[in-house]
Order: C-alpha cells, then sequence, then structure tokens
C-alpha cells in the first residue's frame, strides 16, 4: 500500500529586503489582519463567551534555537514540525501551540488565528489579577531571542499592528500590553532584556496620541 504525500510545509514570503507597510488594517468582522501572510493554525479555539480582546502579550520565538528564517515556527503552529529535522524539535513537535501573529526578522506578518478566537500562546498565566490571558488576549510573536537585538523592520511592524489593534479594539491600550515574562513570570523570560519598550510605546503615541 503507497503511503499518502505527507502535508505541504507553510510557504513563505520572499522580499527579505522589504521594508513593512507603514500601516495596518484589521477586518473586526473575521478578525484578520492586512498585509499579512494567512497561515491558519489548528491550535485555537472560541474565546469564552465571546469575549474581545483585552490585553496583548508579547513573545519572542526562533527555531531552532538561535536560527532565523526557515519555516519550522510556522511548521510548529501547524503542527507539522519534523522531530527528526533538528535534535531540539523531538522535545517539542508534540506540543499544540499558536499565536496571533508573528513578525519575521524582515518584519512580514502571518497571522496563525484571527483576532476574535483563542490563540494558544500564554500557557498558566495572569494579568493584573485575571487569570488565563489566552481567554482575552492576543499572542504576537517576533522571531528573535532575549538577549539580541530585534530588527528596525520588527518594531515598524510590530508598532504598526499594535497601534491598529488598539484602533480596531476598544479594550486595548498601551497600559493592556505585556510580556511573557510578565504574565508567566518565574516561567518565562521573553521577550527579554534585549527588546526597547519605550521603542514600542513612543511608536504608538506617535500614531495615535490618544492610545492611552
Amino acid at each position: 500500500m503507497s503511503k499518502s504525500a505527507p502535508p505541504k510545509s507553510p510557504q513563505r514570503s520572499t522580499g527579505l529586503s522589504s521594508a513593512p507597510p507603514s500601516s495596518y488594517t484589521i477586518d473586526c468582522s473575521n478578525g484578520l489582519i492586512h498585509p499579512a501572510d494567512q497561515i491558519p493554525s489548528p491550535n485555537q479555539d472560541a474565546r469564552p463567551d465571546g469575549a474581545d480582546p483585552a490585553l496583548i502579550v508579547l513573545h519572542s520565538i526562533s527555531l531552532p534555537p538561535g536560527d532565523f528564517g526557515g519555516p519550522y515556527i510556522e511548521q510548529l503552529f501547524t503542527n507539522q514540525l519534523d522531530p527528526d529535522e533538528h535534535s531540539y524539535f523531538a522535545g517539542i513537535h508534540k506540543l499544540q501551540l499558536s499565536a496571533h501573529i508573528l513578525i519575521r526578522r524582515d518584519g512580514s506578518l502571518v497571522q496563525f488565528v484571527p483576532f476574535g478566537r483563542r490563540a494558544w500562546h500564554a500557557g498558566e498565566s495572569g494579568f493584573r489579577g485575571v487569570p488565563a490571558c489566552n481567554d482575552y488576549s492576543i499572542g504576537i510573536e517576533i522571531e528573535g531571542e532575549d538577549r539580541l537585538e530585534y530588527s528596525d523592520h520588527q518594531y515598524s511592524a510590530l508598532v504598526g499592528a499594535v497601534a491598529a489593534l488598539i484602533g480596531a479594539y476598544s479594550e486595548l491600550n498601551v497600559r493592556h500590553i505585556a510580556g511573557h515574562c510578565d504574565v508567566a513570570p518565574g516561567r518565562k523570560t521573553d521577550p527579554g532584556p534585549a527588546f526597547d519598550w519605550l521603542r514600542l510605546y513612543d511608536g504608538i503615541a506617535s500614531r495615535n496620541p490618544d492610545s492611552e
């Protein structure tokens, strides 16, 4: 009996040197941001009681650790990661994880989960006394590491995406942005000391003075 063909790996966009767009738009009817590559993740479900997003959680990720530009993050979030591809993958390939969007090193966006749905990104977590951050948060993964500078393109894309989210969802503002390290202290450290929070806040304020 012949074996069925393995699933195709998610496709990546080209144009690594291109700058991200100056602004993004969000369609609240379907929870999608534009422009972005759409690679739906199976690791999602409905938010409890249809809760609107009220928190943005920033993460960092690289697969394998310290390597950038490969297809492995997309493969992890779509349950297609091959454990034989790298020794590190053997311990994580069965995890069911996702985020709403990923910001690649070149500033391009990938969306895995619509903003109105729950992505599985924060794990055991809490923000200002409210547990289970996945229920009410938007997870943004930034391709990088805790102690390595993030790229200019990534800050530009992050500022644009967060400004668009704040404009689209009334519960969001700059006081409702946290790192994974903040919502899961002692368990997570990302986005780490390399992340420039003031650069993010100043960028948002320059685009949307009413963001607070």
